[in-house]
């Protein structure tokens, strides 16, 4: 298990092991009851083994842990953008326990993204915000983020998806 150390005194980063999917799997139901989103949430341990350890992975966590305590995770996984030519790292989640906010843990993990998107030859970190997260839209403007007005998020998902992919 590769630990990172940080530049916060007790805290480190580590990449998720299958066994820390029950875990990974609590912090999204977390991060989902924080952006009152609870509702949507159909992750089971068995699909994240699939999806994060598995033949089919598709995605990677990172976990922040200060002292022996889990604190806070991010998930990404890569993309590519045709106009630059270069993957990119999406950051699908990142969230930290609301006792450990505000004391640089999450800008920690932004940290540790952006120093492996930088490895990678990345050309962009990027991620979505709710539009109410105020706390969380002016921290990510307070790193240098770029908010895109102009683009607006398509998704076709459930019963949409599975009719065009029918067709």
């Amino acid at each position: 298990m590769d630990i990172m150390e940080t530049k916060i005194s007790g805290f480190y980063i580590r990449k998720a092991e299958k066994q820390d999917v029950p875990l990974v799997l609590d912090l999204i139901r977390e991060l989902a009851e924080y952006e009152k989103l609870s509702h949507m949430v159909r992750a089971t341990v068995a699909d994240l083994e699939k999806y994060l350890f598995g033949p089919q992975k598709v995605a990677d966590v990172i976990l922040g842990y200060y002292g022996d305590v889990p604190v806070g995770y991010a998930l990404y996984f890569y993309n590519f953008s045709t106009f630059l030519c270069r993957p990119g790292i999406y950051l699908e989640d990142i969230y930290v326990r609301k006792e450990y906010r505000g004391k640089g843990f999450g800008k920690e993990m932004l940290t540790f993204l952006a120093r492996l998107a930088v490895e990678k030859e990345c050309g962009r970190l990027e991620w979505v915000v709710l539009d109410w997260n105020e706390p969380s839209i002016q921290f990510y403007q307070s790193l240098g983020a770029e908010l895109m007005d102009e683009w607006i998020v398509s998704r076709l998902s459930g019963a949409a998806l599975r009719k065009l992919g029918a067709d």
